[in-house]
């Protein structure tokens, strides 16, 4: 199932790939016009994730943003909705962190057995290709994260951090 979020006219324009790589792996593809280093800062300081985490369309605000970015470190993300009575959070801890290429971390707002993401920033001259892995732990996970919209952001979330990274950071 290969979801094209953005359409372009050319190679030059940032297209972001979504797709569903196996039963349990969701994979999200973009390049970046800007180094691996700028873009590895955009998703380590919670002051850069605040400005493009959140697509704007879900309506979602941050309420906190706390991330602790080296291995062995933690997150957590709080989030309001106008139609949700409780703030929402989303936590894990950083198994790996590899500056400027690579970050792994857990999602463990859903208790035991939630998604392991692993984001990679390989730079190509003054660009930078990002694929973000997703595995989740049973097909049926993957399957409740697609049917629930959690996958559907990632086209609007990359093109927020690509009009951030546009400007100096």
């Amino acid at each position: 199932m290969a979801m094209k979020e953005e359409n372009s006219a050319a190679l030059e324009e940032p297209c972001t790939q979504a797709e569903r790589a196996s039963a349990r792996t969701f994979v999200v593809t973009r390049t970046f016009k800007a180094p691996a280093r700028i873009v590895f800062e955009a998703w380590t300081k919670p002051d850069l994730l605040r400005q493009w985490w959140v697509p704007k369309s879900f309506g979602l605000t941050f309420v906190s943003c706390e991330a602790d970015v080296r291995t062995g470190g933690s997150y957590r993300f709080v989030f309001a909705h106008p139609a949700a009575a409780q703030p929402m959070e989303f936590f894990g801890r950083y198994l790996e962190v590899t500056p400027p290429s690579r970050l792994v971390w857990t999602n463990d707002e859903g208790g035991e057995g939630g998604a392991i993401t692993t984001v990679t920033f390989e730079e190509r001259g003054n660009k930078t290709l990002l694929v973000m892995h997703d595995l989740h732990p049973s097909k049926e996970a993957l399957d409740e994260a697609i049917a629930s919209g959690s996958t559907s952001g990632c086209g609007e979330q990359f093109t927020q951090l690509d009009a951030l990274l546009s400007h100096p950071i």
